[in-house]
């Protein structure tokens, strides 16, 4: 019978192949859920893998879906390689948006450009911000982040919402709670035209440079991972566990406060209660898919960008419900937890003994 067996030291191989091996089981059960469904299994798959890719439009709806995953997860990595556990990206995230929406409606039709440069500029900081109430209460009060960071997601949201269906409602948009829209002058630029992507693809880009350069080459970055790996020899070297705690969250809630910056001057173009879309969470899904490496980010972000634009298609093609993306979204998180158990403990075929 197969018996899981300890390795001597973790598998460098299955690091890497866990996360592959996941998606394929992913896959695997989709099929299934469509054969359960009355649908296709062949043209579900398509819907989700193929349809995102197969014209110069499909490409930028993906870029622009993986814009703000890759951002926020970007952030989560830098806390949970810190052992930082920030699960409110998504509070951080509205917060940011509401943030960036405050700048761009006091906004005129004849404001410079640099009105962008300040609306990115508020968006980060009010993650940061948020981010930071989660900081604080960790450090002063030891309370735990998990639990205030997700709780404060709930803040955030009804924040959002008391501002679009009070102060901030449009009296002009036939009682709907939304901002009115922004001026056109806000507007983040893009990168081509025909297209909605925007310079927020080349940040995250960038981000993602950045992030491999202070991660891997900086003494700070150095200090970050050492206290998530072992806090008691941290301690030894001289390392602030206070320092490393602040700016793991100050970067995490920065990121996610411009991502949602990006989407309400970017395609969204105003403030409505729809902005929270799961990015947040799905981004934590992100950041483990890419083992907290910038490079595997890049590519777990276009990956889970893939399930929500098939997911939306799914619905319109197939007739399936909206749930279906979040569907995906977990069997992948689910089957990677579960494949990563190769990483410590290997499947060994052991004979049963006679008589036992």
């Amino acid at each position: 019978m197969l018996q899981l067996e300890a390795r001597p030291q973790a598998s460098r191989l299955w690091v890497y192949a866990s996360p592959v091996l996941a998606l394929a089981i992913t896959v695997l059960i989709g099929v299934g859920l469509f054969v359960l469904l009355g649908k296709d299994p062949v043209r579900g798959l398509q819907v989700f893998f193929w349809e995102p890719l197969k014209s110069s439009y499909a490409l930028g709806e993906l870029a622009l879906k993986a814009t703000p995953l890759l951002l926020i997860a970007l952030g989560l990595a830098v806390c949970f390689r810190s052992n930082v556990w920030n699960i409110g990206a998504e509070g951080q995230f509205v917060i940011g948006a509401v943030a960036a929406a405050g700048v761009a409606l006091w906004a005129e039709p004849g404001t410079g450009r640099w009105i962008v440069g300040a609306i990115l500029l508020a968006g980060v900081l009010g993650g940061m911000a948020w981010a930071g109430v989660t900081a604080l209460l960790r450090d002063r009060f030891n309370a735990n982040e998990i639990l205030v960071s997700l709780m404060l997601v709930y803040v955030a949201t009804l924040t959002l919402s008391y501002l679009v269906y009070g102060p901030w409602k449009d009296p002009a948009g036939f009682n709907f709670p939304q901002t009115r829209t922004f001026e056109r002058v806000t507007q983040i630029p893009r990168l081509w035209s025909g297209s909605r992507v925007t310079i927020g693809l080349l940040l995250a880009l960038a981000g993602a440079v950045l992030l491999w350069l202070f991660l891997f080459r900086t003494r700070a970055g150095f200090a970050l991972q050492v206290g998530g790996l072992a806090p008691a020899a941290a301690r030894y070297a001289g390392f602030s566990s206070r320092r490393a705690l602040w700016l793991a969250l100050l970067i995490s809630g920065g990121t996610a406060g411009l991502a949602g910056a990006l989407e309400v001057a970017g395609p969204i173009g105003q403030l409505t209660p729809y902005v929270p879309a799961g990015y947040g969470f799905a981004a934590i899904i992100v950041a483990f898919v890419g083992r907290l490496h910038p490079l595997g980010m890049v590519l777990s972000a276009l990956l889970m960008s893939m399930f929500y634009i098939g997911g939306e298609l799914a619905q319109s093609r197939l007739g399936l419900p909206k749930s279906i993306t979040g569907v995906f979204q977990g069997l992948l998180l689910f089957t990677l937890l579960a494949c990563d158990t190769l990483v410590a403990y290997r499947l060994r075929w052991v004979r049963r003994k006679e008589g036992a």
